[in-house]
């Protein structure tokens, strides 16, 4: 289940929620029972190494980008 993050437009508390994404748009109390929340947007960063080939740095970028520039 994914985590969502919440701001408390009244005591501005930043808190977040896991709950399936069915329920991403539903409203959200704070923890202080507050009703007036807004959802926050998050990022995800993925790290680690990919399946498949590796890219060489530096290559394929076009006329200037891949090298065959003179």
């Amino acid at each position: 289940m994914p985590t969502y993050a919440y701001r408390c437009r009244e005591c501005t508390e930043t808190f977040e929620l896991l709950r399936p994404m069915s329920e991403s748009g539903a409203p959200a109390a704070c923890p202080e029972g507050h009703r007036d929340t807004v959802k926050l947007l998050t990022t995800v960063a993925l790290t680690g190494a990919a399946s498949g080939p590796a890219v060489p740095a530096g290559g394929g970028g076009g006329c200037c980008g891949g090298g065959c520039c003179g």
